[in-house]
């Protein structure tokens, strides 16, 4: 597959490739012709100059067709997200059905109008006269997205984008930008007009740090490490940025749980995308009085997540986006055996490959619960108490999104009180949503300000305000 980055439209010309390799056996699975300063100022000064004005049907038109296309060619964007990821072509296919939810949702708010009207004469100081609200369009969006989710992560930041009207220049992971590329044909061939959209791939002082900085741009999205998010926010000026980051989220395991539903949850949470999400299940805390049980019902659940060849769709669990993050969670586990922890199950790795890995009685000072592990790793610590599991949940620098197991409505209402957590999730794992709902963390996990089609809308949009005589 050899594709290239985009300047509105035009394919990029230069002799500089970027071979994306398979994580699973390093084969070549694609060719990106790269893009440098030229294009990327090229891509501004083309998304600034504009077009031809969208109307709310034409937006809504070109979303809907990509959506149809994008069911039309499923298969295609599977096989590319596991070629390039590793991941396992079942979640491939989910991913796909999760993009296509963000370009119907987004498709359906092309529809609405969220302006207000207000009255004037409700007051002694006030005018026969209304006041009334409309969204407009920022000028220009850059859009910088991780290498996992490929798919539903560039959606995430282009539908609501082009929803409003706004236009996007899209930086994809170097790791996996197939993807991102055949998304942005696919939108081109849906209709969007090519100034609308670029896609640039290329060195970092030449793409990413330049359109980060550039006074022009009204809009920096970013979706990744907290290092470089927190780079971004010291650097980015005087414009919006959102910043969806890590997350070392709970589930919450209470005395009371229904224990099969807990299990299920755990293993689901922890294993699923190999980990590799940013609500992924990163530590189980598990009631001391259950302890036992469970953990040992999680062992013999874990031994369903196959671990393998991610083309394979009897493969549960693929690897991990390379080899040297595979090491990494191989040596965050080594250290907690080190303090005192067991593995029960799993911790062998081939490559990229790592099993999915159950460890018991992890510190509460380990690396791999203190720090987001980025992988199939199950570590279960236990509390005494809901005091005790409050605190330990709240006890790192992360904050995105938590699951609580518990048929207790006054445990359930007090961990959405007092969890400093973007989202509780009562008996679900921490990454549940629709892609409407509104999605976002705080503290190391982000800036508070959450995404989801709807809430993307408003930040990459402006409320403007008139009043008329009445």
């Amino acid at each position: 597959m050899n594709l290239t980055s985009y300047v509105a439209g035009k394919p990029v010309k230069s002799s500089k490739l970027l071979e994306v390799k398979s994580p699973y056996d390093n084969r070549i699975v694609g060719t990106v012709t790269l893009a440098g300063a030229e294009e990327t100022e090229e891509a501004i000064v083309t998304a600034l100059k504009g077009g031809v004005k969208l109307t709310r049907y034409d937006r809504f038109s070109i979303l809907d067709k990509a959506r149809q296309l994008l069911v039309e060619r499923k298969e295609l964007f599977a096989k590319t997200i596991s070629n390039e990821s590793g991941l396992a072509i079942r979640e491939a296919v989910y991913e796909t059905g999760r993009a296509h939810d963000v370009l119907m949702f987004a498709a359906m708010e092309c529809l609405k109008d969220d302006g207000q009207i207000f009255s004037c004469d409700i007051s002694p100081q006030g005018k026969a006269r209304k006041i009334f609200t409309t969204r407009e369009p920022l000028s220009l969006a850059v859009c910088i997205t991780p290498f996992n989710h490929p798919l539903n992560q560039v959606a995430h930041k282009l539908a609501p984008a082009l929803a409003t009207g706004t236009p996007v220049i899209l930086k994809p992971s170097e790791k996996t930008p197939l993807t991102a590329i055949l998304l942005t044909e696919l939108l081109y061939e849906a209709g969007l007009p090519h100034y609308m959209l670029s896609t640039l791939l290329g060195p970092t002082k030449e793409i990413a740090e330049p359109l980060v900085k550039d006074p022009r741009v009204d809009i920096v999205s970013f979706t990744g490490s907290v290092p470089v998010g927190k780079h971004i926010a010291a650097s980015v000026g005087y414009k919006k940025v959102i910043l969806e980051l890590g997350g070392n989220d709970p589930l919450i395991v209470m005395e009371d749980a229904d224990m099969e539903k807990a299990v299920l949850l755990a293993a689901e949470g922890s294993f699923r995308n190999s980990g590799q999400r940013c609500t992924a299940v990163k530590r189980i805390l598990v009631h001391e009085k259950i302890k036992e049980e469970f953990t040992r019902r999680l062992v013999e659940k874990a031994k369903e997540y196959t671990c393998g060849d991610p083309a394979d769709p009897k493969t549960k669990v693929g690897t991990v986006i390379d080899e040297p993050a595979a090491i990494y969670l191989e040596t965050v586990v080594k250290k907690a055996v080190e303090q005192g922890a067991k593995v029960l199950l799993g911790g062998s790795r081939k490559g990229a490959l790592l099993e999915p890995t159950v460890i018991k009685d992890v510190p509460r000072n380990a690396d791999m619960v203190v720090h987001e592990s980025f992988g199939p790793l199950a570590p279960i610590l236990t509390f005494k108490d809901i005091e005790d599991a409050i605190a330990l949940s709240n006890s790192t620098a992360y904050g995105l999104s938590s699951g609580i197991v518990t048929n207790n409505m006054e445990y359930a209402l007090r961990f959405i009180r007092e969890l400093k957590v973007g989202t509780v999730n009562i008996n679900e794992v921490p990454g549940y949503r629709i892609e409407s709902s509104p999605f976002g963390g705080i503290k190391d996990s982000g800036l508070g300000i959450k995404e989801g089609v709807i809430e993307a809308m408003k930040c990459f949009s402006y409320v403007k305000t008139f009043s008329l005589p009445w």
